[in-house]
């Protein structure tokens, strides 16, 4: 029996119990016969109606539709989706500048496609009802779609973008951008390479898109899978809890040392002595200084860290060579918790302060992140052929909530007409509407009144409140010398031209604003 049921059910005892109808509980007389005091009975009625309207029928619905957006999720306004439009066309530029190709995959997968393949993220993966026979789930990201593309396509070498959404059954926290349904830009390189230097790419691909955004100092943190195992390897960690220590390590972006330790050896049963030792490590960053430190110490004693320290190196060579060393700093406290990671690893942090309209700080966290994960392509291969692949994500969402703060008291444009055809007397909607075809049949950007005899004046201010950069006005004396006027809505100021050369002089004048701006 549902809550629900068990509900109804004692309501209706209770009721039965006074010889009352469950509709007339809210009158006391009829309690007067009753030992226990019918104030009471009655507060203890009105909850459980109370939580019997909360629960509603067995559909989940109360009777009653409540409007708002499922937990997580946002509508967003024509100003919003213009900022959002301006922020994705700046990544995809960025994408297609280093020679992306596009795909695109479903929205869901089968449910054994994603699971195994996030760690101890797995249970915030969206599972679907079974719809026919096939066990589905929501992706949870791009990465893992990606690799079964590249797998069952057979592609050896891809270098590829996609923007898309993707669903997490997270805690959600609109003021950081972390929502439950998202997009993701993420940029790949698959295929057999020399070492690093598709990896310093993905890092200056990240550095570009963050410059083009102007939003403020950032810090790409990269670090390296084969020397975080070689820490926990000479701090005497078991191989076997390799995954789940760095799944604590990857807290220290959000909580300090002391409660990352606490969960290891609390809840993890990870000895006291290990996790100081690993304390040490994963505290320390810098940048080619700290490769010569660290090989100093007692990570020297590990083959695999010493393979990771090597690699570091290179990685931080080649990401000089393209100029952003700068941005880059190694930092061993990065873990980055999902489990197909096998090389390096990076995340984009934003240093600035970014505040809302109300002036209150917006904590965004991590902007960017990615890494290399060699074996992922063959968990989906038959014959468990690897394809080695590294990428990185944009934290588009992220992106979008600091320039929607940093864009709160600017007016912005949602369209992006260049032209308002106005009329300036009655019964000249005809003429308007041959005006408006030649314009969108010469690719001009054109709107113009849905009115027959709109006001000149109304048709003006709507250039103005618009932000529409120029106006075409025709009027009787117009048509008769074949002549319209050309108005610049910032300025007011008005010129005659010829209709038939109408085109050519808007779009000289477009020319002329944009180069003014």
């Amino acid at each position: 029996m549902t809550r629900l049921a068990l509900l109804t059910s004692g309501l209706e005892v209770i009721s039965h119990l006074f010889q009352i109808s469950p509709t007339k509980c809210k009158s006391t007389r009829w309690f007067s016969r009753g030992r226990i005091a019918s104030s009471k009975i009655l507060e203890e009625v009105e909850k459980l109606k109370a939580l019997k309207l909360e629960l509603g029928d067995e559909s989940g619905s109360t009777g009653k539709l409540i409007l708002k957006t499922p937990k997580g999720t946002r509508d967003y306004q024509p100003e919003q989706m213009a900022i959002r439009e301006s922020v994705l066309n700046k990544v995809i530029k960025v994408f297609k500048k280093h020679g992306g190709v596009t795909i695109d995959t479903p929205v869901f997968e089968l449910k054994d496609v994603l699971t195994g393949k996030y760690g101890e993220d797995s249970k915030l993966i969206y599972d679907l009802k079974d719809q026919g026979g096939e066990i589905l789930s929501l992706r949870y990201d791009l990465t893992v779609p990606f690799a079964r593309y590249v797998a069952m396509n057979k592609t050896s070498t891809i270098k590829r973008y996609q923007v898309a959404k993707v669903y997490r059954r997270d805690n959600p926290s609109m003021s950081r951008g972390r929502y439950r349904e998202f997009y993701q830009c993420d940029f790949d390189v698959a295929g057999q390479f020399d070492p690093m230097i598709p990896d310093a790419e993905c890092i200056k691909i990240v550095q570009d898109i963050l410059t083009s955004m102007d939003i403020g100092n950032f810090v790409i943190k990269v670090n390296h899978r084969q020397i975080l195992d070689g820490i926990f390897e000479v701090c005497g960690v078991a191989k076997d809890m390799f995954r789940t220590i760095c799944s604590s390590v990857d807290k220290l972006d959000k909580s300090p040392w002391e409660e990352v330790k606490r969960e290891m050896i609390e809840e993890k049963n990870l000895d006291p002595v290990a996790a100081d030792a690993i304390g040490e490590f994963v505290r320390m960053n810098g940048g080619m200084e700290l490769v010569d430190k660290l090989e100093s110490t007692s990570l020297s004693e590990s083959s695999t860290a010493k393979n990771g320290l090597d690699s570091m190196r290179l990685l931080l060579k080649y990401c000089a060579l393209m100029g952003c060393p700068q941005s880059v700093s190694f930092d061993l406290s990065l873990a980055r918790g999902l489990d197909y990671y096998t090389g390096v690893i990076f995340e984009a942090v934003l240093m600035a302060e970014v505040r809302d309209e109300k002036g209150e700080l917006i904590q965004v966290g991590s902007v960017a992140g990615g890494g290399r994960y060699d074996k992922l392509v063959g968990m989906f291969d038959s014959k468990n052929r690897d394809v080695p692949c590294v990428g990185v994500s944009i934290g588009i969402e992220r992106l979008f909530s600091i320039m929607e703060a940093n864009l709160a008291n600017t007016k912005v444009r949602t369209s992006e007409t260049e032209v308002y055809v106005a009329t300036a007397q009655k019964n000249l909607c005809e003429e308007r509407l041959k005006l408006c075809r030649e314009l969108w049949d010469s690719d001009v950007k054109t709107e113009h009144s849905y009115k027959k005899n709109p006001k000149l004046l109304s048709q003006l201010q709507e250039c103005e409140i618009s932000g529409i950069p120029l106006a075409v006005v025709i009027g009787e004396s117009e048509l008769q010398k074949g002549v319209v006027k050309l108005r610049t809505v910032a300025t007011r100021e008005e010129t005659e031209v010829l209709r038939s050369s109408l085109v050519h002089s808007i779009k000289e004048k477009l020319n002329e604003l944009k180069a003014s701006q």
